[in-house]
């Protein structure tokens, strides 16, 4: 079967092609209806089933595989490496299940967890999946007013949290974080679980804050039985990076969810159970959920958890893990790439990387210089693929072979083709007709009903998920991804950024994304962020802050001159002197989030002279002071 009819049924029959895949969970009890989409936009999946996620993570493998790596700790901020076997990991969740329990948490309430990259975050997410309880992973060290308001929005009964993070070899202290973010929200959360890792002092409030340790050696020999739920029951809420005001809390649902992750591992990721997944993200976004956590272990995998940097203490740190644990499929993002292009090339061949099948980049677009850059440098597939944190897993990047679909070839630039079960159009944002021709630009929607692993509403706020995402087209109900697309004539989606992100240059409509992508092909580029800056003659020109592979290159203003006429005519060339940025800004790191998303809303602020906002997020605040030293001197 070619892949064009492997989608097409899956959006012509998605009842029938998603019961097939619903065979690869475990179910307790059978679901009576593959979908109800009685209530659109909202969409339930497998409605009348029950199942549980730390079951077919965990429980289900013991029989076939109990003494296989399940999870590797690794950590390069505390030089430790740990294995836990699906025997070890059925223990640990169970323990930490019945410490859960014994805190007062039921099915149903929620758990948040702040928390650093170590294995007790992995125990703490299975075991509220195991009990029925609502987890909500916040990302470790988010500053205590964007904490608080996470804390008021889920409402947790118990906070479960650590001494501290390292980032870096620095120590990020957690605890007095946590503890003023508490006294900032409204409410209050019952208990606090801590994990001791002696890496900063911390005080503990009396009455509230239990130690994680002790408890565990109450419940060495615990045997919590897995609670099994309805499908449609909500499994975790994450909330949305870059949000402003009250944050927005994805609800993902129980066997809808599992399904999709057990789908993707097969058509994706072309993996095997008892092979190896290597996600370099972290369990605070939405893909350390997916395919560090659930996704690998669902599938019956070893999965590696790695706490560190990307190069710390070298650049070829996640190569050598490859080689190692004999990696099949790593998942990581184009910033990460970015920033091993600033490192000698000869680190990526320092090992061998021969089980590796594919290299998966997600998080921001994949320009086409370093996709080349790192297939070169690896010598190994590179995949892209578009997601965001409400579609819980791809939406475009390519299937694999699996089920008889004869694979398709990689472009780069594009993420590819849509999944199955996404019903991907462009659509013009003023007409809102569908854009059927080749290489017409639109924003890119999905028709309902979304597929099974699809955000089920806003949590606490059904109105809000529709108005937000389902009411921004002209005369029709569809999902709004808010990024602007391209297809072309065999049907690869080329994304062109987001539709908050473009300039309006003397009435030419840009994509800061397009203008990017033409900088970027200049050979002394490692990376760079395009911003509309307002302009009292044009309405806004375009600003480019640019990292260097060399930073010596524009070290005195002759050389930086000579760069930035360089980098304009290669814009003049690419895409025409309009696109071309009033200036090219030489920059030794660009503001990012600790995911690596670039912050260029917060760029773009400075530029203007306004508060750049919430920057609690931000990796390295000095970059964000270079632009401003850029900008008051110019």
């Amino acid at each position: 079967m070619d892949y064009e009819a492997y989608h097409r049924r899956s959006i012509a029959e998605p009842e029938a092609h998603w019961r097939e895949q619903a065979a690869l969970v475990d179910w307790q009890r059978p679901f009576e209806q593959v979908l109800d989409h009685s209530n659109p936009p909202f969409a339930k999946w497998f409605v009348g089933g029950t199942t549980n996620l730390c079951h077919n993570a965990v429980d289900r493998h013991l029989a076939t595989r109990g003494g296989q790596n399940a999870l590797v700790w690794v950590s390069t901020e505390v030089d430790r490496e740990v294995t836990y076997s699906y025997r070890d990991l059925h223990a640990e969740v169970q323990r930490m299940a019945a410490i859960l329990l014994a805190l007062g948490v039921q099915p149903g309430d929620r758990v948040l967890i702040y928390m650093p990259m170590i294995p007790q975050a992995v125990f703490a997410m299975l075991a509220c999946a195991r009990i029925g309880a609502i987890h909500s992973v916040v990302f470790g060290g988010f500053a205590s007013q964007s904490l608080a308001n996470r804390i008021d929005d889920a409402r947790p009964k118990l906070v479960v949290s650590a001494d501290a993070g390292s980032r870096g070899g620095k120590v990020v202290a957690y605890k007095p974080l946590l503890d003023a973010a508490i006294d900032f929200a409204q409410h209050k959360p019952e208990r606090v679980l801590l994990v001791d890792r002696g890496l900063s002092a911390m005080e503990r409030v009396p009455g509230r804050d239990v130690d994680y340790a002790p408890l565990r050696e109450q419940h060495l020999d615990a045997e919590v039985p897995v609670t099994w739920l309805e499908s449609t029951t909500p499994s975790y809420t994450i909330y949305t990076s870059g949000t402003t005001g009250r944050p927005k809390g994805v609800q993902r649902d129980t066997g809808g969810y599992c399904v999709a992750l057990a789908a993707s591992m097969r058509s994706i990721f072309r993996c095997e159970p008892g092979e190896t997944y290597f996600c370099t993200s972290d369990i605070g976004w939405v893909v350390g959920h997916c395919y560090i956590v659930y996704g690998p272990l669902i599938h019956g995998m070893t999965t590696i958890l790695y706490e560190g940097l990307p190069i710390r203490p070298d650049a070829a740190i996640w190569w050598r893990l490859v080689e190692k644990y004999k990696v099949t499929a790593m998942f990581s993002s184009p910033t990460a790439v970015r920033v091993l292009k600033k490192h000698d090339p000869a680190l990526l061949k320092q090992h061998d990387l021969s089980s590796l099948r594919g290299l998966y980049l997600a998080g921001e677009p994949l320009d086409e210089p370093t996709a080349q850059w790192i297939a070169d440098g690896i010598g190994r597939p590179i995949i892209d693929n578009y997601w965001q944190t409400e579609s819980g897993w791809p939406i475009l990047t390519l299937a694999n072979g699996i089920d008889g679909v004869a694979p398709k070839t990689p472009k780069f630039g594009s993420p590819g083709l849509p999944m199955p079960g996404f019903d991907v159009r462009l659509i013009d944002d003023a007409s809102g007709e569908e854009l059927t021709e080749p290489n017409r630009k639109g924003v890119l929607v999905v028709a309902g009903p979304t597929p099974p692993g699809f955000m089920q509403t806003v949590w606490g706020d059904d109105a809000r998920y529709v108005n937000t995402y389902w009411k921004t087209v002209p005369g029709k109900s569809v999902y709004s991804t808010f990024d602007w697309g391209i297809r072309d004539a065999d049907g690869y989606y080329f994304i062109l950024g987001r539709t908050d992100d473009v300039i309006n240059v003397a009435g030419h409509r840009l994509g800061t994304r397009e203008i990017e992508e033409a900088v970027s092909g200049h050979a002394a580029v490692a990376e760079v962020a395009v911003v509309g800056v307002a302009d009292e003659l044009k309405g806004q020109v375009a600003m480019a802050f640019v990292v260097l592979k060399d930073s010596s290159l524009a070290a005195d203003a002759a050389g930086a001159l000579k760069l930035e006429g360089e980098i304009m005519k290669r814009v003049d060339e690419t895409l025409g002197a309009v696109a071309r940025p009033a200036r090219v800004r030489f920059v030794t790191l660009l503001p990012k989030t600790r995911s690596g998303k670039l912050l260029r809303r917060a760029i773009q602020a400075v530029c203007e002279g306004r508060d750049p906002g919430d920057l609690t997020t931000i990796e390295d605040p000095s970059a964000l002071q270079q632009v401003r030293d850029l900008v008051a001197t110019r």
